[in-house]
């Protein structure tokens, strides 16, 4: 697939950073992620399922944004989750955005709650059904006035595809998962 560019004259300076956490949690004795549905009221990405995350605020750095955001979006105690590292930053051109996923992980399944007008719903996915072959699926999209075959996770009638599809997919790789190959 062609890499995205901004759209003509995005200013690179104006560049946003966020930040997304990717966090892993047992549940009923197998690796699960959270994602997040967004409220359809959303200007950006509305109805779109992403991790939970957003601007990263002056004087924070990465991990400190996504455990607020995450704080903020699903209600995750902090103290109940321990940081990894990250994954590869992903341009956003559609919103001017430059995401830092950030991996933590916890020992506990927990506690959350979606926050009104932000998130709709709270998904907890197994990875095995991430790691599933039959989930990645591909279909034909158009972007800019170009069909591209995008692939994406079909996850109980939930498309999970765009940037949360490319870092569920690098962690995936992490844990070597196949993908398309073989």
């Amino acid at each position: 697939m062609p890499k995205r560019e901004f759209p003509p004259g995005f200013n690179p300076a104006h560049l946003r950073h966020a930040a997304g956490l990717l966090l892993a949690f047992p549940l009923e004795d197998r690796a699960h992620v959270v994602l997040t549905v967004r409220a359809d009221t959303l200007e950006r990405h509305g109805g779109q399922v992403a991790l939970p995350g957003g601007v990263i605020e002056a004087g924070e750095t990465i991990e400190e944004a996504a455990l607020r955001e995450a704080h903020e979006e699903v209600g995750l105690d902090r103290s109940r989750v321990r940081t990894l590292g990250t994954l590869s930053a992903l341009d956003i051109p559609v919103s001017g955005f430059r995401l830092h996923p950030v991996v933590a992980v916890s020992t506990e399944d927990l506690s959350l709650s979606p926050a009104a007008g932000e998130v709709a719903r709270i998904l907890r996915v197994s990875v095995d059904a991430l790691m599933d072959r039959g989930a990645l699926r591909r279909k034909p999209m158009i972007r800019d006035g170009r069909t591209l075959d995008v692939p994406y996770f079909q996850l109980d009638g939930i498309e999970v595809w765009g940037a949360t599809a490319m870092i569920l997919a690098e962690f995936l790789t992490l844990l070597e998962w196949p993908g398309f190959t073989t």
